[in-house]
This record gives C-alpha cells, structure tokens and sequence, in this order.
C-alpha cells in the first residue's frame, strides 16, 4: 500500500474544493438566479412599425422638360420717316400704352408740303365742281374735259392724304402694351426709314418655350395644364397652358418644341430666365399610390413590406410590386398592392418575411 504524505492530501483536497465552486457557478442564470432547466429559450423579437392603408386614389402624371422663357410680344420699333429725332415721349424701362407716342421726327418738311397739297386739293375740287355744273346745265365743253377734271381732283386729294399719312409716321407709337425695354436713338440724332429706334416688350404675359422628347408626341395636345418653376423663387409655382405643339422633331435632340404661356402680373419673371417645365401627359384615377421611400428595390426587381394577420399575430410579408409613373416622392403601384393593404412606412428596412411587429402609430391620412 502507498502512503500519501500530508502536504499532498491537502492539495488535492483544495482542487476538490474549486471544482464543486465552478459547478456551482455555471448553474447561475444570467440574472443572478439558478436556472431551473438546462436551457432558457429567449424571447421572440418585435419591431415596431408605423402602417398606411392602401387606398386608390387619383394621381397626376407630368412630363419634365427645361424651358426658357420669352416675352409674349417683343417688337422693334423702327423709323418710317427720314428725319432728325426731336424728342422722345417716354423714358427707357417705362409702361407705355398701346397707341401712345413713344418718340418725334422733326416734320418741319412734311408740314410745308401737307398744307400745299391741302391747297392744291382744294383747287381742283373747285374746279371739277364747276365745270360740272356748266356741263349738267347748258352742255359746255366736253365729256372728257369733265372727266380730266374730276381725275385731277381725285389725284390732288390722294396726295393730300399721303402726305398727311407720312406726317402721322413721323410720331412713333407704341404697337402694343408693354415696357420701353430699350432705347438705341438719342435725340438730335438722324433716322432713316427702317432705322432700330428701341424695343417695347410685354411682359405681363410670358411663353416658356421648351422641348419634349419625341415618345410624348402622340400624347401632348394644345391646352394641356403645366406647372412651371424657377431656381430663384423656390416655393413659387406658376400654372399656364400649352398654346402651342410644334409639329416637327429636333433631328439633333430628338424633341418637338411646345409653348406655355404664363400670367405675369407683378413682371417678376423675366425673359431668358431657365424654367423647370412639368406638363401634364394624363389623370390616373383609382390607382394606388404610395411614398416612393417605402419601395426597397431588390435584385428581382422591387417589393414593400405590408402587414398581415398570423396565427393572432402582425408579421410582415415582402410584396413583389410593379412601379408605374411617380412625381415628387410619390409613385404609382401598378402590381402587387390592393385596397386595404397596411403597407409599412417606418421600419420597413428593420423587418424580413415573416418578422413579428407592433403598430405604434397609425396616421390619420391614408395613402392616395
């Protein structure tokens, strides 16, 4: 028999000891508590989640363009008469009426030669209406005599009334309603007929001119509504109608032009400005439509996430969907959407097929 001396009954005595310690431990559960069971399941994870009601509603699709815009009317104004310029009637960037004197021709010349014509008029009228009444009365001189007469009288009264036109040319009038936009005479200087003297542009109405790619061009028609906006005034929308569809395509660019015209009231807009163009191209009505943000895009395509009643509990189910038009952050749901769908709209990239959730929130609106 082998005899153990002291010291080593002692050490193994003391491994004894630790062994029974960590036996003990590993019992512990995680709170501090004996576990009763081998195993303690963990609990089944809940997301919560925000839902909207798919609902069909009317959704408005629209063709985007870049346009620029241009004054509905923008005239020259030229000389009709050769002359010296001798005043001018209104200052460069005022409103002029249609019809109102803009600018004057010296007419000095004119004058002189309208009140001869005047006279000379005057004379033959005279003359042809006495010799008519010798003729009607006692049959003196001759029916051709008579007839040359009434030519002469006829004639001096056509000069007498195109020298007067010309005098009437030599006051330049504004051909329309609009802005004295530019002013290329000064007076003293001299003008022939056809000389540029300045600009009237009207700008309480403005076209945007714009071109649409060629695959629109059997759906835009005059009168279709357009929205318009500007980089300067963020917020402001105009609204105007197409006036005009060109009817040829750009062989460089592969569009047509189109026209809108626009109201301008206060004249904010000027000509040449860039505008962002959106025509309306067709109303969809009940068609379901939905934040384009909610749409997670997939290597088959696209889904969202609704959710659906399992087993008494919410989870969620991927839908495979179809993307129609969009505008803004919101897109048509051609496939794969019905009415009353609880589609998720907050959490929807926290969840898989099949994920418990809660509904913390429901908004008041419901998608359109």
């Amino acid at each position: 028999m082998i005899r153990m001396r002291k010291s080593t009954r002692v050490w193994l005595s003391a491994v004894g000891v630790l062994a029974t310690a960590g036996v003990w431990a590993a019992g512990r559960s995680a709170g501090g508590e004996t576990a009763d069971t081998e195993t303690a399941p963990d609990a089944a994870r809940v997301v919560n989640v925000e839902v909207l009601t798919a609902t069909p509603g009317s959704f408005v699709d629209y063709i985007r363009a870049t346009g620029e815009v241009e004054a509905l009317s923008d005239v020259t104004l030229s000389a009709e008469e050769t002359g010296v310029i001798r005043e001018f009637f209104v200052a460069k960037g005022a409103w002029v009426e249609q019809g109102k004197p803009i600018a004057k021709i010296d007419d000095a010349v004119l004058k002189a030669q309208v009140e001869e014509a005047r006279a000379a008029a005057g004379l033959a009228r005279e003359q042809y209406a006495r010799q008519r009444r010798v003729w009607e009365e006692s049959q003196v001189g001759s029916e051709i005599a008579l007839l040359q007469t009434q030519s002469q009288a006829e004639a001096a009264a056509a000069r007498q009334a195109a020298l007067e036109s010309r005098l009437e040319r030599t006051v330049i009038r504004a051909p329309l309603s609009g802005v004295f936009d530019e002013k290329t005479m000064e007076v003293g200087e001299m003008v022939m007929p056809g000389a540029r003297i300045g600009r009237v542009v009207a700008t309480h109405q403005l076209k945007v001119s714009a071109g649409i790619p060629e695959r629109f061009a059997a759906e835009l028609k005059r009168g279709a509504q357009a929205r318009v906006t500007f980089d300067i005034f963020p917020g402001r929308e105009l609204v105007g109608t197409v006036s005009f569809v060109g009817s040829t395509v750009d062989a460089e660019n592969r569009t047509f032009p189109v026209e809108i015209v626009l109201d301008n009231p206060r004249r904010l807009i000027k000509p040449q400005m860039v505008a962002s163009v959106q025509v309306m191209r067709a109303r969809l009505e009940g068609v379901i439509v939905v934040p384009q943000d909610v749409v997670l895009r997939t290597e088959a395509g696209y889904q969202v996430f609704v959710v659906v009643d399992r087993d008494g509990q919410p989870v969620t189910e991927a839908r495979p969907v179809t993307l129609g038009p969009s505008y803004g952050n919101r897109v048509v749901i051609t496939e794969g959407l019905t009415a009353g769908d609880r589609l998720v709209i907050v959490g929807q990239r926290l969840v898989d097929p099949g994920s418990r959730v809660r509904i913390v929130e429901a908004p008041a609106e419901e998608v359109k």
